[in-house]
């Protein structure tokens, strides 16, 4: 598991920040350590509620500790995907053998879920492990006897509690939804009422409670806003961005947990045939968990016409387990003794891992096409300071201050006013929806008629997509996707690189 790790952090340092996700949320930690604000979490300097603030609190802390870096950022949900192998390992190992622990430790460490995913900066990685958490401390709570185990099922509601901070209604609703369902077949209901649920529930309290009555005192509707514009409507409505088709979840299954996929597959196939191995078989109702877990999640998400590759995260545990599982399976029907089987399968731990590491270098090219690094490398030469104004045209840069370590927002040139009357689900309407909780912070909000202004001082720069400056703008940088200009009257204190390889 440290070597799994630690390819996992190596990876986190090859790659920039992807846009829009990492460099929005990436920057939203960064900006909280940066103002000292740790109640309100802010996009541009404008309220940003659209997911709890568990995900910015770790970030600040840890950039706090070991300093602004894009690594830095990434350890944070590189973290919880350790976590989640490690509650994996530990839980698995309690009602099956250790070997098929650490096969299902191989087989999830080497796939894309955990190398890809788990360093990916956004709140899915955070939710997706404390989900886990939940579900195996609460179900070997049930299992322990007539009566639950209370430790256990107290560390389920404090796994809870954490998922509600980490991406809200469902770090409570989707372990609820899993265990309801699965103590219903395996006859265990009654258990419910012996859970220590005084002690628990003031454990869930007095972690998930405090913020959001805070946020809620100072930014009145934000509760409203999270939970009902963010998290229930988004699940009804069919009018957010990211529709796609009733199998996506599917393909999200076999690529996130290729190639090892294909043996829960024919796990599947086994028990639907009832020729499963007794050597590593497990009991019915852990296997019935795993594939209510897995069924359970992939159907809730599956509602909404918003789906997201990431959705799919909080069933990788189960799944693995049932690919450790149905390995045995697979090597009974081909005959394959130990010596094969372990050669079979160093050559398929080889194979995954050298797709991740594939995975991540093709996204790290692509990032590269869009992403504003090089812009703020550019900035940096010409002797820009983080305080010096900069004015944003044309689309949103969500990694520029974050690479720039940016003491000011920025200042975003669109035309609001029209945009303020079209409804909407883009960059534009997350600004402002903040606008809501802060008018005084909409002051970065101009419209084109704010470049007049910017054309007077002398420290000012203006970022644009690659195209024509505005009148009384030169060109200083041309980047991948992003020009550089100035003030025609203001003298460059440094001097820029040339062309959009020399800052990479």
């Amino acid at each position: 598991m440290a070597a799994l790790f630690l390819l996992l952090a190596l990876l986190a340092a090859w790659r920039p920040l992807a846009v829009p996700d990492e460099g929005r949320y990436g920057e939203i930690g960064r900006w909280m350590l940066h103002s000292g604000d740790w109640l309100t979490p802010r996009l541009n300097g404008l309220p940003f509620f659209h997911k709890p603030p568990l995900l910015y609190w770790l970030e600040a802390a840890a950039m706090a500790a070991l300093g602004v870096h894009v690594w830095v950022a990434r350890l944070v949900p590189a973290l919880h995907a350790g976590l989640m192998l490690l509650a994996m390992y530990l839980s698995i190992r309690r009602f099956a053998s250790e070997t098929i622990a650490r096969r299902a430790v191989w087989m999830l460490g080497t796939s894309l879920s955990f190398l890809l995913a788990g360093q990916y900066v956004n709140h899915d990685m955070l939710v997706a492990a404390w989900i886990g958490v939940a579900i195996w401390c609460f179900a070997l709570a049930f299992m322990h006897g007539e009566r639950p185990h209370a430790a256990l099922a107290r560390w389920g509601f404090a796994a809870c509690a954490l998922g509600i901070l980490s991406k809200g209604l469902i770090g409570l609703a989707l372990p609820g939804l899993v265990l309801l369902v699965w103590l219903v077949w395996t006859r265990q209901l009654k258990k419910v009422l012996y859970l220590p649920w005084v002690s628990g529930l003031a454990v869930f309290g007095a972690l998930a409670a405090p913020w959001f009555w805070l946020a809620e005192r100072r930014h009145p509707g934000m509760l409203d806003y999270l939970f009902g514009t963010q998290q229930v409507a988004r699940f009804s409505a069919t009018t957010f961005n990211n529709g796609q088709p009733w199998w996506f979840y599917g393909l999200c299954l076999v690529v996130l947990l290729f190639p090892w996929s294909f043996f829960a597959l024919n796990q599947a196939l086994v028990q639907a045939r009832r020729t499963q191995p007794a050597t590593y078989s497990i009991a019915s109702p852990w296997l019935a968990l795993c594939w209510i877990w897995l069924l359970a999640v992939i159907g809730f998400f599956s509602i909404p016409s918003s789906k997201i590759i990431g959705y799919a995260l909080p069933v990788m545990p189960p799944l693995a387990l049932l690919a450790a599982l149905g390995w045995d399976a697979a090597a009974a029907r081909l005959r394959l003794g130990a010596p094969a089987q372990g050669r079979w399968f160093a050559a398929l731990c080889a194979s995954s891992l050298g797709i991740a590491v594939a995975a991540n270098l093709a996204a790290a090219s692509y990032t590269r096409q869009y992403g504003a690094q090089d812009v703020a490398q550019a900035l940096q030469a010409a002797g820009a300071r983080p305080s010096d104004p900069v004015y944003l045209l044309g689309e949103f840069a969500y990694d520029l201050p974050f690479y720039r370590q940016a003491s000011m927002p920025m200042v975003v040139i669109q035309d609001w006013p029209e945009k303020r009357l079209a409804p909407g689900d883009d960059w534009q309407h997350e600004l402002l929806d903040g606008e809501k909780f802060d008018p005084q912070a909409a002051r970065v909000l101009q419209t084109p008629g704010a470049l007049v202004q910017a054309r007077s001082q002398s420290r000012a720069w203006l970022v644009a997509r690659n195209e024509d400056p505005p009148e009384g703008f030169v060109l200083v940088y041309q980047g991948a996707a992003w020009a550089l200009h100035r003030p025609a009257g203001a003298s460059v204190p440094g001097s820029a690189p040339e062309g959009p390889k020399a800052a990479e």
